[in-house]
């Protein structure tokens, strides 16, 4: 008699920490958190707190950052870090979404050439104003604006404030013979709350004629690359080995930036509990509290008190 099959008993190790997807084309970002949630049921881990550091549009592909367990608790930081992405403008048609998903609504004869592009970056390198595409998740008297532009309705979208970092220019195409461009590639260092496909648009506007975003890669999250990241094949295969902890990344990952503060068993037992600590005047600002190798908690420093800003139950 055949044995039967019995479903894997979840591991006693919990995770936390990173795994940092390479998000294929046409996978939204809800999407590959259910695949990555999926992926750790399939591995025997139970059921863990997921959640990711910034959307990616389906269209889009590259970086995205995927919390576990209590680096979920620094998700919020991971929304709110710089990002790096490469990205194509095809120039001579614009789409109501400004990328290819949507229908053309716009049209222009003119291709700008090289020297028109570079004359005219500057304009949209360091704090800039961008009105964010209609076709966005940003919410208008409580309703998403995708919501509102799939309704039929007219949507205004106000101007907000972000910094680009610097914009480089990569690959080219031009048209037939000439030295009109058909379409440009550009790396983007981005503040938070960038929108690539507004960018792009303006970038064609600058140039007198229209365009849409054709290629969407993002490049880096914060402090993730894409040599950190995975395919979810990888995952898939990884999740089968029951070796999904090798492919991680400690939680303390996302906070290369914050420099360490080392705290005695009775401080750690204190920030646990929530409770202020009397602070060093001559270190300010935010730290990330460890006894010994382990995170106890992200605390800020002012004056002469230290509070708890995220604490983590390791």
């Amino acid at each position: 008699m055949a044995a039967a099959m019995t479903a894997p008993e979840p591991t006693s190790a919990a995770l936390h920490g990173w795994l940092i997807l390479d998000k294929p084309l046409g996978l939204g970002s809800t999407q590959a958190v259910s695949a990555v949630k999926r992926a750790l049921r399939e591995a025997g881990h139970g059921k863990l707190k997921v959640g990711h550091g910034g959307t990616l549009d389906p269209l889009a592909t590259g970086v995205l950052p995927v919390a576990i367990g209590e680096a979920t608790k620094l998700a919020g930081r991971m929304l709110d870090s710089d990002k790096i992405y490469a990205f194509t403008i095809g120039f001579g048609a614009q789409t109501d979404t400004l990328d290819l998903e949507g229908p053309v609504i716009a049209t222009s004869d003119v291709r700008p050439t090289l020297a028109q592009v570079e004359a005219i970056l500057p304009r949209f390198t360091g704090p800039i104003e961008q009105a964010p595409p209609v076709y966005s998740a940003i919410k208008i008297d409580g309703q998403r604006a995708y919501d509102l532009a799939r309704a039929g309705e007219e949507v205004e979208m106000k101007l907000r404030a972000v910094t680009i970092h610097s914009l480089a220019i990569g690959s080219c195409e031009t048209e037939g013979d000439g030295e009109g461009l058909a379409s440009l590639t550009l790396t983007a260092h981005v503040s938070k709350g960038t929108y690539i496909r507004s960018l792009a648009r303006d970038i064609a506007l600058a140039l007198d004629t229209v365009g849409h975003v054709t290629m969407l890669r993002r490049e880096k999250a914060g402090p993730f690359g894409l040599e950190n990241a995975i395919s979810l094949d990888n995952l898939r295969d990884a999740a089968n080995a029951r070796a999904i902890a090798q492919l991680m990344l400690p939680l303390t990952a996302g906070l290369d930036d914050i420099p360490a503060l080392p705290v005695t068993p009775e401080q750690a037992t204190a920030l646990r509990q929530g409770k202020t600590l009397v602070g060093n005047p001559r270190i300010q600002g935010l730290m990330l509290a460890l006894e010994g190798d382990t995170p106890v908690a992200l605390v800020e420093s002012q004056g002469l008190e230290m509070r708890v800003v995220r604490g983590f139950n390791l």
